[in-house]
């Protein structure tokens, strides 16, 4: 693998393995002459090798949200991406951080990126289709957003002061309001009681055009599909964390309207 890379960028004097990150094979920093630069990669024969190719299309999309890829490899029984080495912290979520409004100010910036129809991206409403009791739920979720939704701490870099968000595998289209709702159970996981991880969410515009029975019909597909994912067949700790923050929001959601 490192001789097909060697081939493009040229020599690699140094790597170093990042641990953080479930969508890849490969995650590591490259030292070469020029500098540094983050690869991830997945073999050309794994099931989710095209999370790759969501990766390469979207970042032309995203607005300086995101590094920039430097190049792509398909060599050697890899398909490796290699981005601009940002540097910076995982963001913190926890009540009181400064990072919050640095993350809510990316999620804003995202949800005016506008990307072209040729870039292949699942709906939030397919993704959603397992999740519902009522079919006729999915069409809350429906629109032609740019959204990440995958706000875990370890997706947000904060550099600068300012938050650069990476991982892009699972990126889909959907209505604006969904990226903030998704935060929602990141911040509760992180400690936020449900009122104050929704209060935060509030402060992004789309959040005010978001019928709260909308909102309240995703909360139950969450719930539900992170009870799946905790029930599934390699559960890691992360998972039943994740579990109980979403079951948290809507307990939150359905005490609102309890009389």
């Amino acid at each position: 693998m490192v001789k097909e890379i060697e081939a493009v960028v040229g020599p690699v004097r140094g790597v170093e393995v990042v641990a953080a990150g479930f969508n890849s094979e490969i995650a590591a920093r490259l030292f070469l002459d020029e500098g540094t630069v983050f690869v991830k990669g997945l073999r050309l024969d794994h099931p989710r090798v095209w999370t790759q190719q969501r990766e390469a299309d979207v970042n032309a999309y995203t607005g300086g949200l995101a590094p920039v890829l430097r190049w792509r490899i398909r060599a050697g029984g890899w398909d490796l991406l290699g981005f601009e080495d940002l540097g910076g912290r995982h963001a913190d979520y926890a009540p009181g951080s400064s990072d919050l409004p640095c993350v809510l100010r990316a999620m804003e910036r995202l949800a005016s990126v506008a990307t072209s129809g040729d870039i292949e991206l699942k709906a939030m409403a397919e993704r959603m289709s397992s999740y519902v009791s009522d079919p006729d739920d999915l069409r809350f979720f429906e629109g032609d957003a740019l959204l990440h939704t995958d706000w875990k701490p370890d997706n947000v870099l904060i550099v600068e002061g300012r938050a650069k968000v990476v991982d892009w595998a699972w990126a889909s289209r959907g209505v604006e309001w969904i990226d903030p709702a998704l935060w929602v159970i990141w911040l509760v996981a992180s400690g936020h009681r449900g009122a104050e991880a929704e209060g935060l969410a509030a402060l992004h515009p789309a959040w005010a055009a978001a019928s709260a029975s909308h909102v309240d019909a995703f909360a139950r597909a969450q719930r539900r599909l992170w009870e799946s994912i905790a029930d599934g067949e390699r559960p890691g700790d992360w998972t039943y964390g994740m579990c109980a923050a979403a079951r948290a929001w809507e307990r939150h959601r359905r005490r609102r309207l309890t009389p």
